[in-house]
């Protein structure tokens, strides 16, 4: 019988952090996939194009940063969530920051997009750079679909893996993530203020 995914992802953690051979490689294993499907998914949500070896840059960015100061990263995570999802928060902000940074150093980016000016425009994605909002969006979906939502935006997953791990047809995968979509935007818009009299 497998264990539980957080006792397993604080296994992996202490194994780093006690620098145990070959626990950086399964580390790096494990989760280097979701680092590259972060960094894809945030440009592509501030309309920023990314060169392969620009997502490449970032991604080994992210994992210094993750090594850097004897893994402060890791040792802050308290196991609250899974690892994949305290890594999707950390790599998403490291991402914005080196996006941020690249525009204004003069770094070639694609398409030449100013970063903040693209981070103005808030998309109902955007609220998903918070793991707050999407655990709240979680609980108010039901079961199969909070499934889906996790796997698709915490763990960076694609619809065929998603449809072999639940055991739901692939094409009722899309519609799932635009109802939870939905929920999102009505969650994200600003509460009418009262008129006072």
């Amino acid at each position: 019988m497998s264990s539980n995914p957080v006792d397993d992802d604080r296994t992996l953690v202490q194994r780093c952090l006690g620098h145990e051979p070959g626990a950086w490689n399964d580390f790096v294993d494990k989760y280097v996939g979701l680092l590259y499907h972060v960094v894809r998914y945030t440009a592509h949500l501030r309309s920023v194009v990314l060169r392969p070896e620009d997502v490449e840059d970032v991604v080994s960015e992210i994992l210094v940063k993750i090594i850097a100061n004897r893994y402060a990263i890791l040792q802050q995570f308290e196991g609250r969530s899974t690892l994949a999802t305290y890594l999707t928060v950390i790599a998403r902000r490291i991402c914005i920051h080196e996006l941020h940074r690249r525009q204004t150093t003069g770094q070639p980016i694609a398409d030449g997009r100013k970063v903040a000016e693209v981070e103005a425009r808030p998309t109902v994605e955007a609220g998903l750079d918070s793991l707050e909002q999407v655990h709240q969006l979680l609980t108010r979906l039901p079961k199969p679909a909070r499934e889906v939502v996790r796997l698709f935006y915490l763990e960076g997953r694609s619809y065929e893996e998603i449809s072999t791990q639940l055991h739901i047809p692939v094409n009722s995968i899309g519609p799932i993530l635009s109802r939870a979509k939905q929920l999102l935007r009505k969650k994200l818009q600003p509460k009418p203020t009262k008129a006072t009299k």
